[in-house]
This record gives C-alpha cells, sequence and structure tokens, in this order.
C-alpha cells in the first residue's frame, strides 16, 4: 500500500509519501480500500501537533474517506468485502488502505457517492448533533452560521433550512456569500464589510430586526464570538464548534447571564462514542436526505491523493469552500 507518513508532527513539509507493508484485518477489523478521502480542519492540527488527540509518530493521517472493504477479520458480521462504506477512524485515510475498526465503518445505502461519502459523514453529522441536539433549533428561528463557506457551514446551512429556520450565513467575501445563498440562505453577512471591530453588530441587528440571532453556529471562534456574543437573541443559544479563525476567545460570563442564554459545547465525536444508539440514528437520518436530494456535500476541488500537501496548504490559507477530497484513481 501507498500512504502519506507523518514520522515527525511538525508540519506538511514533513509528510512522505512511501510505500508501507500491506496489512490484514485482525479481530474486529476491516481492510478497505480507499477511493476517496476528504480533509477535515483537524487533519491540519494534527500533523502539526496541534489537535486534542495526537496519535504517537509514524501514523498515517487523515480522518475521514470511503471506499470498499476488501476483506474483515475474525469476528465482524456487520461487514462484507465488496461491501461500500465511510470510515472515520481519526487517522488512516490518505493512503491507497486502510485497516480500521468495524465499528468506525459506516455501510452505504444504493445511491450514495463514494467522493460525496468522503466528504459528508464528519460535517453533516457535527452540523445536525449542534443544531438539533445541542442546539435544540425549532423552525421559523434565526440561526447565524459563521464560517458559512466552509465544509461544515456549507452542511449547517443546509440542515437549519431542511429544520425550517432562517439562515443568516456569515463568510469572508461576495464570492462566499454568494455560495451561502445558493444553498438557502436567507441573509449573509460579508467579515470583509461588516469587521468585529466595526459594524458587525450593527448589521445582526438590520438581519434581524433588533433581535438577535437565536442559535449561532460558530466553528471560528477567534475575534469574532465576544460582538456576536453580544448581539445574541435573549435565550440565544451559542454554539461552539471550533476555533478555526483563530485563538480560543475568552467570554466575559456577564454576557450569558444579561442574555439568559446558553454557551453549548458541541463535540461530536465524543456523542458518536457515548450514545452510539443515537449517533447512528442520526446517521440514518442523514442519509436517507442525501438520498432525497435534501443534503448535499460542496465540494470544491477533488486532486489526486498524491497531492495532499498542496491541498492543505490550500485549507490552511482558507481558499477552500466547501471540501477539498482527494482521489485515489484505482
Amino acid at each position: 500500500m501507498q500512504a502519506w507518513l507523518c514520522e515527525h508532527p511538525e508540519g506538511i513539509d514533513a509528510l512522505r509519501w512511501t510505500t508501507l507493508p500491506d496489512r490484514l484485518p485482525q479481530e474486529g477489523e476491516v481492510l478497505v480500500d480507499i477511493a476517496a478521502a476528504s480533509l477535515n480542519y483537524p487533519d491540519l492540527l494534527i500533523v502539526h501537533g496541534q489537535y486534542q488527540h495526537k496519535p504517537t509518530p509514524p501514523f498515517v493521517p487523515g480522518a475521514e474517506f470511503a471506499g470498499v472493504v476488501r476483506a474483515v477479520g475474525e469476528g465482524v458480521s456487520t461487514l462484507q468485502p465488496g461491501q461500500p462504506v465511510a470510515c472515520l477512524s481519526g487517522t488512516g485515510g490518505f493512503a491507497t488502505q486502510a485497516v480500521v475498526r468495524a465499528e468506525q465503518c459506516i455501510p452505504l445505502p444504493e445511491g450514495f457517492a463514494l467522493e460525496d461519502a468522503a466528504a459528508f459523514v464528519m460535517t453533516y453529522a457535527t452540523a445536525h448533533h449542534a443544531l438539533l441536539d445541542r442546539g435544540a433549533l425549532r423552525a421559523a428561528e434565526t440561526v447565524l452560521v459563521l464560517g458559512a463557506a466552509g465544509g461544515v457551514g456549507t452542511a449547517a446551512i443546509q440542515i437549519a433550512k431542511a429544520a425550517g429556520a432562517r439562515v443568516i450565513a456569515a463568510a469572508r467575501s461576495a464570492e462566499r456569500c454568494a455560495l451561502a445563498q445558493r444553498l438557502g440562505a436567507d441573509a449573509t453577512l460579508d467579515y470583509e464589510v461588516h469587521t468585529p471591530e466595526g459594524t458587525l453588530r450593527e448589521e445582526l441587528r438590520r438581519l434581524t430586526d433588533g433581535r438577535g440571532p437565536d442559535v449561532v453556529f460558530d466553528p471560528i471562534g477567534g475575534a469574532w464570538a465576544e460582538p456576536v456574543f453580544r448581539s445574541i437573541a435573549w435565550r440565544g443559544r451559542y454554539l461552539v464548534i471550533g476555533f478555526a479563525g483563530g485563538p480560543i476567545p475568552r467570554l466575559p460570563l456577564n454576557l450569558p447571564l444579561l442574555k439568559g442564554a446558553s454557551i453549548v459545547g458541541v463535540f461530536w465525536g465524543e456523542f458518536a462514542r457515548r450514545e452510539p444508539q443515537a449517533n447512528a440514528a442520526m446517521l440514518r437520518t442523514l442519509a436517507q436526505g442525501y438520498l432525497q436530494g435534501q443534503y448535499r456535500p460542496v465540494i470544491d476541488t477533488v486532486l489526486p491523493m498524491t497531492e495532499l500537501p498542496q491541498a492543505l496548504r490550500r485549507l490552511q490559507q482558507r481558499q477552500v469552500q466547501g471540501k477539498l477530497v482527494l482521489r485515489h484513481p484505482g
């Protein structure tokens, strides 16, 4: 097998495309021929040694991929050779093959394209868990989606609209705002025009008739958090997804007190581990939504698997709308 190997988590330049010994699945494992893998922000952090999960080097990065089961290990009854699957294993995806635990693989229904599957589960599961479970989003409420042109942001727009919410999409440039509108956003907020130090709060008041958003979906953090929280509606819910836009913000705790608002942590991976039955039901709902055309991942570009460093740099420089996918030609 061929794979991108991270022997020293010191950054993108430390990755090496190499040949590794073939592996066989052991008890409870499956061997998957990888067709496509997608990039997520944690993939960038993990090769820099900055993610909360730090695998022991050397390791193959790549949390999310899709392919076809080649072989199953002893005791595996839920999957069989020839079955298409999407996998979330934390590592191992930027390669031609991977051996993963059977429970880390999601059987794909007929009609689910492998490139879409590679770009689907992490972002849509995160957005669904955030908005409907942790955020208790109701129809007719207003959701502000920060980072709306990214992978998880584009998923959040679609899920919020399917739930009957009004969506304000915030993104960095008119082009990204236009993408959000094509996905169904009711209004947009351009970071380049309305900055945290400038007219951001004034624009949010205008877009919500002075009330503020009921739910804030924030995968960005940084300088946006405090002015946005100061604009939130009474009983609002501020969903903390991640910090792709800068340092972890420090919010004054008098703000949730004055607003009667909640700061809600969202950690889909831990939810999946602690509540597997609820997570499985959610994934079935998402798969049905895909097959019905309700949810469709936005794929910016499909690149050869050998171009991982270029793809990571594009992600690092925030040049991506939706998700980047690496495709294995075999």
